[in-house]
């Protein structure tokens, strides 16, 4: 789905610019999005971390992005390898996304997401 594509390479300039304002109008209010560790963010938590420089990323590389469109909804899974800095202390790890998109009154907002770290360990 291009559309989804368009918005997603959206999504990961405005973390690269920490632009909350295109931030802000890529992800629903009532956004539910659990973090690696566990924790549940909202939406105003997400904004605060780039807002404060909490979070600041310094390059996302993405990789094996798969798309499912569900008509008002579209389901995202994209690896990435993120560095940055977090809390001021320097990272760099790989991490898998999923997102869900709803498409409201004509627009497409992120309204969950789970992240989890990739590890080198094999399943099979």
């Amino acid at each position: 789905m291009a559309e989804i594509a368009i918005l997603e390479e959206k999504l990961r300039q405005a973390m690269l610019n920490s632009d909350v304002q295109a931030l802000d109008e890529l992800i629903a209010d009532d956004l539910v999005f659990t973090m690696h560790t566990g924790l549940v963010i909202n939406k105003q938590d997400d904004l605060e971390a780039h807002r404060t420089g909490m979070q600041k990323f310094t390059n996302i590389e993405l990789d094996e992005q798969q798309i499912r469109d569900y008509r008002d909804l579209a389901v995202v899974s994209v690896k990435a390898v993120l560095t940055g800095k977090f809390n001021g202390q320097p990272y760099s790890a790989t991490y898998r996304f999923t997102r869900v998109w709803v498409k409201r009154q004509n627009q497409w907002q992120i309204a969950a997401g789970h992240i989890s770290q990739v590890s080198d360990a094999r399943l099979f």
